[in-house]
């Protein structure tokens, strides 16, 4: 009898890469067997977040693909989670816990449960985070421009 592989998903931007994205791809990796990671595209976080990220995409897709505990890099271009699991087939998608509980993953987990995918949620890194980082360079940047 042969085990079923634990495939995982999770996605973000990885702008600015530091600790909590780190923490998300290693704790994740240790609930699966085989770990994909979609790296949003700039079109998208501009598009979405209406903001664009830092590190090119190329950059930021480099930089997860070398991270040992990931085993597969896609470019993410839609927000569309079961679409991608369409594609990707995965049986585990991981996501921050700053997510739990809101409608839209209220409704995903529903979803994803009747395709047999569970939704394991990580604490989100407080601390550290891209916006905090985003921030700081906004504000050095600013202060260099009014010199």
């Amino acid at each position: 009898m042969s085990k079923k592989l634990k495939i995982g998903y999770t996605t973000g931007v990885f702008d600015m890469f530091h600790i909590g994205h780190l923490n998300i791809l290693r704790n994740a990796k240790l609930e699966c067997d085989y770990l994909i990671v979609g790296i949003t595209s700039d079109e998208l976080s501009k598009s979405e977040k209406n903001v664009e990220p830092i590190i090119p995409f190329n950059e930021r897709m480099a930089i997860v693909e070398s991270i040992k505990y990931v085993d597969m890099v896609v470019p993410q271009t839609s927000y569309d989670k079961i679409a991608a699991w369409n594609d990707l087939r995965f049986n585990i998608m991981f996501v921050g816990d700053d997510w739990k509980g809101t409608p839209k993953w209220k409704k995903l987990e529903k979803e994803f449960s009747e395709l047999g995918v569970r939704i394991h949620y990580f604490q989100y890194t407080k601390h550290t985070s891209s916006t905090k980082l985003r921030k700081v360079v906004d504000d050095i940047l600013s202060v260099k421009s009014k010199e």
